[in-house]
């Protein structure tokens, strides 16, 4: 017996992997067991922690040996000799898929929910499990990672049989366990506690990992030219490793500082999504009221101002998405209604998409509709609005909520419902997203 448990391998399997330290590196922890002792490396490592799912393939008869095992995006692995000397056949191997299939994704939402996954491209990744037996598990793990980008792959776990790294057939760059003993029949002898890990302490890691080493947000205010002598200020924030920009079209003559909006974007900021929070009107524009309802003049501004940002470095290779509130909502369909917009996604919070109804049928951009449950007449115009959209679209009610989402937990929930948006439509664009 070689360790108390998990959180105790942890740390023995951190002190052997000091020199990855200082490098740019994250830590995947193959769930259940492996977040926690991969939360340890982790945290020695001050590295970020997000997980690899794959699910072993375990023979009808005896669960707990792998016969193979499954992976995000389709990666699929099977041992040959298992099979054979189990005799398992097609139909029972398809069986056990079907149904680790139904798991694999089950346990992407519970564990990431909206969040996108830590981006791997050009990284190097360590992939950590809390021990490794036929090898079959971290031979997918490492080919998952291999399909995200990684540029080289440690694979380290506390125990493993002797001779270990020949059955990973090259798959990872470099390979370490504490121990390798002659003598291995299950992982679990080798731990003096070794109880099934519950997805709440695997939510937990995660969570206190990310917390800790959230991304890095270069942010500064800017002025837009939108028009001659006219300029808007704003608020460009970029998250280190950014996925995606959002451009905020507020409402209702709402500014660059509405607190709704501000508390949306932080969580968009926090999934590594960049925001630009500008005004779409000068002060003194902002006095005459009609302007507020002026769908053209704002979703010219918001035009101009996707030019401009598209014209940044910080926004060079990223998609760009719009995030519209209120009479703001129908300027940014309008603006991705023009047949020369590119933005990748749209979403609408407690929008007036009837003051764009002309412009619905010409939006590309997938577009999300989100709608407090108690704002009655706003909910009948965005259900009009959905039967008017041509593009992938989508109409979320928030229960209990009103027009401006001031209900505990409401607005909470829309910032998951457009963090969710942005970065899987983001994703599509061939930019990989993160947690």
């Amino acid at each position: 017996m070689f360790f108390s448990d998990r959180t105790d391998a942890g740390r023995q399997l951190a002190a052997r992997l000091g020199h990855l330290k200082g490098h740019d590196v994250v830590v995947l922890g193959l769930p259940r067991g492996g977040v926690p002792v991969a939360a340890e490396v982790a945290d020695a490592l001050d590295a970020p922690l997000d997980i690899c799912l794959v699910r072993k393939l375990g023979v009808p008869q005896q669960p707990e040996l792998a016969m193979g095992a499954l992976g995000e995006g389709g990666v699929r692995v099977v041992n040959e000799r298992v099979l054979h000397e189990a005799g398992v056949g097609a139909r029972a191997l398809a069986a056990v898929e079907e149904r680790e299939h139904v798991v694999l994704d089950q346990r992407a939402r519970r564990y990431r929910g909206s969040r996108p996954s830590v981006p791997l491209e050009g990284r190097t990744v360590l992939v950590v499990d809390d021990g490794l037996a036929t090898g079959a598990t971290a031979l997918a793990a490492c080919r998952v990672v291999r399909a995200r980008g990684a540029a080289r792959i440690v694979l380290a776990v506390p125990v493993a049989p002797r001779g270990w790294t020949a059955r990973l057939g090259g798959e990872a760059d470099e390979t370490v366990s504490v121990h390798a003993p002659e003598v291995f029949s299950a992982i679990g002898q080798f731990y003096r506690d070794f109880t099934q890990t519950p997805d709440a302490e695997v939510v937990a890691c995660l969570d206190r990992i990310r917390a800790a080493h959230g991304p890095v947000v270069q942010d500064a205010d800017v002025r837009i030219p939108v028009a001659d002598g006219v300029a808007l200020a704003g608020r460009l924030a970029v998250p280190e490793g950014a996925t995606g920009i959002v451009l905020f079209a507020h409402g209702s003559g709402s500014s660059r500082h509405s607190p709704r909006n501000r508390a949306v974007a932080g969580a968009l900021n926090r999934a590594r999504l960049g925001t630009l929070l500008f005004d779409l009107l000068t002060e003194a524009e902002a006095v005459d009221r009609a302007h507020v309802f002026d769908t053209p003049l704002l979703a010219g501004r918001l035009a101009r101002a996707t030019e401009w940002l598209a014209g940044r470095p910080e926004s060079e290779g990223l998609p760009l998405g719009y995030f519209g509130a209120s009479t703001g909502a129908a300027a940014a369909l309008w603006a991705a209604g023009d047949p020369a917009s590119s933005v990748a996604a749209v979403v609408s919070r407690g929008g007036r998409p009837d003051l764009a109804a002309d412009h619905l049928a010409r939006v590309e951009a997938p577009t999300l509709l989100v709608v407090g449950g108690r704002d009655a007449l706003v909910l009948d115009l965005n259900r009009r609005a959905a039967s008017l959209l041509r593009c992938e679209n989508r109409l979320e009610v928030v229960e209990g909520a009103t027009h401006l989402f001031e209900e505990p937990g409401a607005l909470e929930e829309v910032a998951d419902l457009a963090t969710s948006w942005f970065a899987g439509h983001f994703r599509r664009q061939g930019i990989s997203t993160p947690s």
